[in-house]
């Protein structure tokens, strides 16, 4: 389970858009800004080697993927988020996280415990540059605590009549610099494990704030 978890976007990590790319992106819509007591934020603090680290400030979507949001605050409100890494990251195309430790580095793959039941799939907005996205595995069904930050535009990954997509729940407000210096990181393959940064990047905590 570990090696699918870990690479549930394998199958679309580098796929190229369709020549049909517009009318099969009909089922997916561009996600819209909330404001007032509608609006909610999250700042993931991130550290790791020398240089590197910040605050990503990000909005959820909670009317677009109510459950998709309500799971990854429970995550939040536990604190279980706090220590773990960025274990794979992509140039052009995303950094994702949410559920190895840094045990991860000594060769320990598994994920951190406490993870709650997999949710149902909410996909339904466009994976563009800085949105938040839930990680899976093949099964639409199957996501938990990991979640990913595109990078990049990722038409492959919105859900269409030929794929279930991934569930974008929130996008980057403040801190994309922050993101695009996690995706510049070096990386190097750990055991059965690609696109791995060479030193860990982690997130030291994840807390709900006022949007800016």
């Amino acid at each position: 389970a570990i090696v699918a978890i870990f690479g549930v976007l394998a199958c679309a990590s580098h796929a190229v858009a369709s020549k049909d790319d517009k009318r099969i992106r009909g089922n997916a819509r561009a996600t819209p800004r909330a404001s007032g007591s509608d609006a909610k934020c999250v700042k993931i603090t991130v550290a790791g080697p020398a240089g590197m680290g910040g605050d990503i400030i990000a909005q959820l979507s909670p009317h677009d993927a109510p459950n998709t949001v309500a799971n990854f605050l429970s995550y939040v409100e536990k604190k279980y988020y706090q220590g773990t890494i960025f274990h794979r990251v992509i140039k052009g195309f995303m950094v994702q996280g949410g559920g190895f430790t840094q045990s991860f580095y000594q060769n320990d793959a598994t994920e951190k415990p406490g993870q709650s039941p997999p949710i149902k799939n909410e996909a339904g907005q466009l994976n563009t540059r800085g949105t938040l996205s839930m990680a899976r595995t093949n099964d639409p069904d199957s996501a938990t605590s990991q979640f990913f930050i595109n990078t990049v535009d990722n038409k492959s990954l919105d859900k269409s009549p030929n794929g279930a997509g991934y569930a974008v729940f929130g996008k980057v407000l403040k801190g994309m610099d922050v993101v695009d210096a996690i995706e510049s990181t070096q990386t190097t393959t750990m055991g059965s494990f690609a696109d791995v940064p060479q030193a860990p990047i982690y997130m030291k905590d994840v807390d709900v704030t006022p949007c800016p």
